[in-house]
């Protein structure tokens, strides 16, 4: 018989029972819509480009806009939808979201385009931590919770990888602007689901919003994210990096103080001090610095150097979005539940590192089937290993009345380790490839000088991603607690 908080959570979270699986359809189709516009929109450029008539620096522009609304905002929006309820937060972001679409696929100028990337941007920031947060009040029960995880983490991981493939063939034998209609297509059922299966929520009380706090960690994300994507551009020592980075620690150095003092924070600093979320939220800032080796520097490899089409470089990571799927419901369902975390989390580590390892020995003329192909098998199986355990350890035994903002923490670690990963492995790529088009190789051709130099700029990437790995999994065997701890959190799950 469940206990009375447990049922007083189930009301205030909307979940029905006997609709908790349609609840996580609808869940699944709003993540897909925010994660896949992160890739879809990246691979249009090019298009969106020659037909608009911007400048080169303007494709930045169209990535960071969203970027920066998207990480500004994540707690603000998760806070939001824990005052109001999330079914509301939901029907309205996504809602927006959907517009935004609908006026950037239609953007006449590049400022109009810009702005609804700002747009989507901040409807993402209330709508991902809506979804998560209705997914952790929703499955309580430990291994209904796994699948649920399970299915949400390869939503997370695999939309990138589907919007790399959507994108390249709607740019390729359409337009590029239904890479933003596309969106619209999953908005549809997303906000049809949430209107008639999340019940709206009444909290006992509401409390006010910490408006310091909303200010205070906006800047300094926004610090941050825009100094490590103007890093990527501008060079490291640019005055814009160094400013934009500094001021960004400053401002959340200060968000943290009035954090400390405040009667209702905008983030209840028990939510990061437990070891076992601080760890989590950890590791999906580095698997999201990892994430884009794999995302963008080998698309770049299949692309540049091997002269692959955009759909044919998105058709060569089905196997890679096939292993997610395989591992990480294998791992929800039966291994996380059995070894716990401190056991598989390393071990998704140590098939990342794997996978790095090989994707380390490419060259100009490797063939996909030999090099590139067992790299993302095991990458694929990597990510599936590590990234729902990892959501599931950052929100297990949080109070539903903080569920939203632990759960944009979640989707804030994995942004800032992503405009990090950009600028750090951008930085590396270009400095390797620099050093050996100078060291010069008469034997070969101009453009096989450069497909070697760009390589090895790839190849130095990877190297260091499968060091990441490798700490990564070293800090997940120290820290995690064992087997019996998470098991008792989960058999608490009410508390």
């Amino acid at each position: 018989m469940s206990s009375p908080t447990l049922q007083n959570e189930t009301r205030m979270s909307g979940s029905v029972p006997d609709h908790r699986w349609l609840i996580l359809a609808t869940i699944a189709a709003a993540q897909l819509m925010v994660v896949l516009d992160a890739t879809v929109v990246n691979i249009a450029l090019p298009s969106a480009q020659a037909d608009l008539g911007f400048a080169d620096s303007g494709r930045q522009w169209i990535v960071t806009a969203y970027a920066l609304a998207f990480g500004a905002l994540l707690l603000l929006g998760g806070r939001v939808g824990d005052i109001i309820g999330r079914k509301r937060i939901f029907l309205v972001s996504a809602l927006i979201f959907a517009l935004a679409s609908l006026a950037g696929g239609a953007a006449p100028t590049f400022t109009v385009l810009v702005v609804a990337r700002a747009v989507q941007g901040i409807a993402a920031a209330a709508l991902a931590p809506a979804t998560l947060a209705t997914l952790v009040s929703t499955f309580r029960d430990p291994r209904e919770r796994g699948q649920a995880f399970a299915v949400y983490g390869i939503v997370s991981v695999v939309g990138a990888a589907v919007g790399l493939i959507i994108g390249g063939f709607l740019t390729q034998y359409l337009s590029w602007r239904f890479a933003l209609y596309i969106n619209v297509v999953f908005a549809i059922p997303a906000f049809i689901g949430a209107l008639a299966y999340l019940r709206r929520e009444h909290p006992p009380k509401r409390q006010p919003l910490d408006l310091a706090g909303a200010c205070t960690v906006a800047l300094g994300l926004v610090g941050i994210v825009l100094g490590f994507s103007q890093a990527g551009s501008a060079g490291w020592s640019a005055p814009s990096t160094l400013v934009s980075l500094t001021l960004g620690v400053i401002f959340l150095a200060v968000f943290v103080l009035v954090e400390r003092r405040t009667a209702h924070p905008l983030l209840p600093l028990h939510v990061i001090t437990d070891r076992m979320r601080a760890t989590s939220f950890g590791v999906l800032a580095l698997v999201g610095v990892q994430m884009f080796a794999v995302f963008l520097f080998l698309s770049y490899y299949l692309q540049g150097v091997k002269g692959f089409s955009a759909s044919t470089s998105g058709l060569a990571f089905l196997p890679f979005i096939a292993c997610i799927m395989i591992s990480a419901n294998l791992v929800g369902t039966r291994f996380l539940p059995r070894f716990g975390p401190r056991i598989v989390l390393p071990a998704g580590m140590l098939l990342g590192v794997i996978a790095m390892l090989i994707l380390s020995t490419l060259t100009p003329t490797t063939p996909y089937a030999a090099g590139v192909l067992p790299g993302l098998i095991a990458m694929g199986l990597a990510l599936g290993a590590v990234m729902a355990p990892a959501t599931n350890a950052a929100t297990i035994g949080v109070a539903v009345a903080d569920s939203g903002v632990a759960s944009a923490l979640v989707n804030t670690m994995q942004q800032v380790g992503g405009s990090i990963g950009v600028a750090v492995l951008s930085t590396v790529a270009a400095s390797v490839t620099a050093s050996r088009s100078r060291s010069g190789h008469e034997h070969l051709s101009a453009s096989n000088l450069l497909a070697d130099a760009a390589t090895h700029g790839y190849v130095a990437v990877f190297l260091l991603s499968g060091g990441l790995f490798l700490l990564t999994g070293i800090v997940c065997a120290t820290l995690f607690p064992d087997k019996t701890e998470y098991q008792r959190r989960e058999a608490n799950l009410d508390t």
